[in-house]
């Protein structure tokens, strides 16, 4: 009987693991979590944004406007004239129906032209506009 124990033994191979199915899972979650992930949107030129005190996190940005300090409009980092802003935010909400406007002004720009998009924005129809601000 101990011989027949011996011969099964030996006989056995070792238990192993399969490590590339594993491996596979991972990078396809890896790939999942980066197709998905949320990244923030940062202005495409240097503006100095304003401070105020009431300033808070806005969740979703959808499209950013930026003015230059020397009153240059840009809507996804290119530079668009004035009067096109309003047929610009048309499409967008078309595009995103009830999407989010960011204005990311300079502190050093003219407000006649902040106002001027803001104006534009909202007889397009843009219902969620906000105009960016820093926290002191």
């Amino acid at each position: 009987m101990n011989r027949l124990r011996i011969s099964r033994h030996r006989r056995s191979k070792g238990v192993e693991i399969n490590m590339m199915p594993l491996i596979d899972m991972v990078f396809i979650l890896l790939i999942f979590f980066i197709v998905t992930a949320n990244f923030v949107k940062e202005s495409s030129v240097d503006i100095q944004r304003p401070t105020a005190k009431s300033a808070v996190a806005k969740g979703k940005i959808h499209l950013m406007v930026e003015i230059t300090q020397n009153g240059i409009v840009l809507i996804e980092g290119r530079t668009t004239d004035i009067r096109s802003v309003r047929s610009r935010m048309k499409r967008f909400l078309v595009e995103t129906p009830g999407g989010s406007v960011i204005i990311v002004a300079d502190k050093m720009s003219s407000t006649g032209i902040l106002i001027q998009t803001l104006d534009e924005c909202r007889l397009a129809g843009v219902e969620n506009i906000s105009v960016a601000a820093r926290k002191p």
